[in-house]
């Protein structure tokens, strides 16, 4: 150690140099190492936070040059953090990964009245409705911070939902005092991260601030696609071979139909398949006589998904129907059960 770092240790009190070593204990104990601004917030809003952490974070807050020694003395890339250093910070640690870290922060924001001289984080909307205030004087301040607001059956309402401040806007004594009297609180107080440093890698908050739903469903999107592209191009996986089996299957099922291959699995479909075809050829067929007593004076419509089941196939209907009526013409003379055994026939 050189002479002058001996004399910078030296002159630091025993009390900074036990605060420096806590806050390097505390940096050094977790995965991510973040700092949060905490300008604004009430001490005993900021305990309660502090509480609400427990278990999940830890939240120090020191004096900034006692945090910047810290972070510069663990030197594990937490010497990143000492730019954001400033004005009123905490650091904070934990094992959970930035994004949680983020979330959890984000969501113990709580509502908070805004003060005069204050920035509006969002445009500052007095609501539509009853203010409940009996009619005096407050009117016109509505009015004079730009509500559209109206003395009705006895009370002061504001007839239109009225943006009184945009974004970015200061706001003055007046309107303070107005959103005060109307319990409109247009902030919210807590936490701020500033960055987190996790793992070699340095995050800022707009890095952190994804939609996780959003982000679940553009997983589940390219999860599906990849999946049909898998099946699409036949590239068996462990999560995809059921379903190249299962369409594998289905084709071998309807080519088997199509081509009338002879199998005790397709069978019924067989059956099925022949059964459409006869009953659409006897429903062109004027003859009555000419068809089997069971199919006279029936329905012959084949069903929709039988008919369907056949539309790929080689229409021999015209030729089929032509042959039909000539035998038909050289058994006028014969009784139906001859007309059944010549139709019966043609089928095999």
């Amino acid at each position: 150690m050189s002479a002058e770092s001996e004399r910078k240790t030296e002159v630091i009190p025993q009390w900074k140099r036990e605060e420096v070593d806590a806050l390097v204990d505390t940096l050094e104990s977790y995965e991510s190492v973040g700092v949060v601004n905490i300008a604004g917030i009430p001490s005993r809003q900021l305990q309660a936070m502090r509480r609400d952490l427990y278990g999940t974070a830890e939240l120090r807050v020191s004096r900034n040059t006692l945090m910047v020694r810290a972070l510069e003395e663990v030197d594990d890339g937490l010497e990143t953090l000492v730019e954001h250093i400033e004005g009123q910070v905490g650091v904070i640690g934990t094992n959970d990964n930035p994004f949680g870290l983020y979330r959890q922060l984000e969501a113990s924001k709580t509502p908070a009245p805004i003060n005069a001289g204050e920035v509006a984080p969002n445009d500052i909307v007095i609501p539509e409705g009853d203010t409940g205030i009996d009619p005096g004087p407050f009117v016109g301040e509505l009015q004079q911070v730009g509500a559209n607001a109206r003395i009705q059956d006895g009370s002061i309402k504001v007839l239109e939902d009225s943006t009184v401040l945009e974004a970015g806007g200061e706001v003055d004594q007046q309107l303070a005092n107005v959103l005060s009297e109307l319990g409109i609180e247009p902030k919210e107080v807590g936490l701020d991260l500033r960055g987190v440093y996790s793992e070699g890698v340095f995050f800022e908050p707009e890095e952190l601030a994804i939609d996780v739903d959003e982000y679940r469903a553009d997983i589940e999107s390219a999860v599906a696609a990849g999946r049909n592209l898998s099946v699409n191009a036949v590239y068996p996986t462990a999560r995809t071979a059921d379903l190249l089996l299962a369409k594998a299957s289905t084709e071998a099922r309807s080519l088997g139909v199509y081509a009338a291959i002879e199998s005790p699995d397709i069978a019924d479909d067989l059956v099925a398949k022949a059964d459409a075809q006869m009953r659409a050829l006897a429903a062109r067929i004027d003859d009555e006589e000419a068809l089997p007593e069971e199919l006279r004076g029936a329905d012959l419509a084949a069903p929709a998904d039988e008919a369907a089941g056949t539309e790929e196939e080689p229409d021999d209907t015209e030729e089929s129907t032509d042959d039909q009526d000539a035998e038909a013409d050289d058994t006028d003379d014969d009784d139906g059960d001859d007309g059944g055994d010549a139709l019966g026939a043609m089928f095999g």
